[in-house]
């Protein structure tokens, strides 16, 4: 089965002041191509903007019969799916274990209606900001790339992954270079 590749970063100007400045970033890869998508928003978080990227990546797709790949440096995204957080909160009534109201409840509630869409789908985390210069740096963070997310990947994996993470990066910079 073919599948699409999306990777995603979002970020936050002067995060936790009462002014600030979002951006996210999406890149969709399908069969050579790519398409970069961006946006902003004044007075966010930057968890929000890590699950607003996803979001706006899903909504873009054409298709909902073909296999995703999601590459996000946001723990909070991908343990969301991975472990299955969604499926307490919603028997919870949107409540924590900690019995403390779903932070970003609407965003998630959004984003969770996409992904139920898709025929398949699977979440990867990675470190973000990673400078490929630095060879000590890259195998560790390697290392625990795989711990994460399986042996399956290959170091040319991983470098992939890292460069379109650093674009994605660039790309919510963008978007928050454009709203200041």
């Amino acid at each position: 089965m073919k599948s699409i590749n999306i990777y995603t970063d979002g970020g936050c100007s002067n995060n936790q002041s009462s002014e600030n400045h979002g951006g996210w970033g999406a890149i969709l890869e399908y069969n050579g191509h790519k398409k970069e998508l961006y946006g902003s928003k004044k007075n966010t978080t930057n968890n929000q903007m890590e699950i607003q990227a996803v979001i706006e990546a899903l909504k873009s797709l054409k298709r909902h019969d073909i296999h995703i790949n999601i590459f996000s440096d946001s723990g909070y995204v991908i343990d969301c799916f991975n472990k299955k957080w969604y499926l307490n909160w919603e028997k919870n009534g949107w409540k924590t274990s900690s019995k403390k109201p779903v932070e970003n409840r609407g965003l998630w509630e959004e984003l969770i209606a996409l992904v139920r869409k898709l025929e398949s789908v699977n979440f990867y985390r990675m470190k973000g900001h990673l400078n490929v210069g630095k060879q000590a740096e890259i195998n560790t963070w390697y290392e625990k790339f795989k711990k994460w997310n399986g042996d399956h990947f290959t170091m040319e994996d991983f470098l992939y992954v890292v460069d379109m993470n650093n674009r994605a990066d660039e790309l919510a910079n963008v978007g928050i270079s454009e709203i200041k």
